[in-house]
């Protein structure tokens, strides 16, 4: 097969599309006219050879061969955008130095993002402060953070490992840290493995389930919140326990108090995703290193 060549441009016109939904949308994204957009795709479609768009009155979607090339699109254009990057630090820093600056795009689950990242990026700060970095808090239900890094809306994605949604093989990451489970119920409470069940979704998918089935003093979830800041309130309140990991049982409300589980306590492993090309990079290298050393001394603690 021959090469095809894709110009920046096109790839622009790729992700706009699949973003705003539309050719009309896309143009106005891009400056430009609805019928250069409409023929700058059908241009790309018969460079690659596949329909990367099902039209309609619905607009635009990708379908699933335009949903791969939106996200390696996503991709290179994030790539040129690090060679400029890069190369202007080694150029202002001088040869052999330079110096690490740009955006880095990190995604994240709620208590990661409130937890675990305010630290590691404040000494990311003070170390490079030309980074900028920016989070995106993304539920961590079917593809999650993992998704968002393999879709090119972010660098390096703050994930969770063994869950029922595996991550992407084309993706490269480390565990950093090992999470135990524990109780959190309302203080006081004289029994309070007998209280209700408040539970959210993202804690649905954990692999844990398999700890939670053999305890038949879990009932089924009575209450279900929207994330685990809904259900440590519901618990403050006195609806119900829960059964929730470390992190976020960072800062529990008043009013509620938490039990560990025992030594047969389940856990959950946090890690980070990043793609091959990227974790070549400076920016992610520095995070990664500001993580591994934050979380170093937490591994297998609890």
């Amino acid at each position: 097969m021959s090469a095809v060549d894709l110009a920046p441009q096109e790839l622009r016109t790729l992700v706009a599309v699949a973003d705003e939904g539309g050719f009309s949308a896309a143009a106005a994204r891009l400056g430009t006219t609805q019928s250069a957009v409409s023929h700058a795709v059908r241009g790309i479609e018969g460079k690659v050879g596949v329909v990367l768009f099902e039209r309609g009155r619905f607009g635009a979607r990708p379908t699933p061969a335009g949903a791969r090339a939106v996200a390696h699109a996503r991709r290179v254009l994030r790539m040129l955008q690090t060679l400029v990057a890069e190369t202007r630090g080694v150029g202002a820093a001088g040869a052999g130095t330079g110096r690490v600056e740009g955006p880095l795009r990190i995604a994240a689950f709620r208590s990661a993002a409130l937890y675990l990242l305010p630290p590691v990026l404040e000494r990311l700060a003070a170390r490079h402060p030309g980074i900028e970095a920016s989070v995106t808090v993304v539920r961590e239900v079917g593809p999650g953070t993992a998704g968002a890094v393999a879709e090119g809306r972010a660098d390096l994605g703050i994930a969770t490992f063994g869950t029922s949604a595996p991550i992407p093989p084309e993706l490269v990451g480390d565990v950093l840290l090992e999470e135990p489970y524990a109780l959190v119920h309302p203080a006081g409470h004289a029994d309070p493995r007998s209280l209700p069940l408040v539970d959210w979704t993202e804690n649905c998918s954990s692999y844990t389930r398999v700890w939670w089935a053999a305890q038949d003093w879990i009932p089924a979830a009575t209450v279900r919140a929207e994330d685990d800041g809904a259900v440590l309130s519901m618990v403050s309140s006195g609806l119900g326990m829960a059964i929730m990991p470390a992190l976020s049982l960072t800062r529990t409300p008043l009013g509620t108090e938490v039990t560990d589980l025992g030594p047969e306590r389940p856990t959950r492993q946090v890690g980070y995703v990043t793609t091959p090309e990227l974790a070549a990079t400076a920016a992610v290298r520095a995070l990664v290193r500001e993580l591994r050393s934050f979380a170093k001394p937490q591994v297998g603690t609890g």
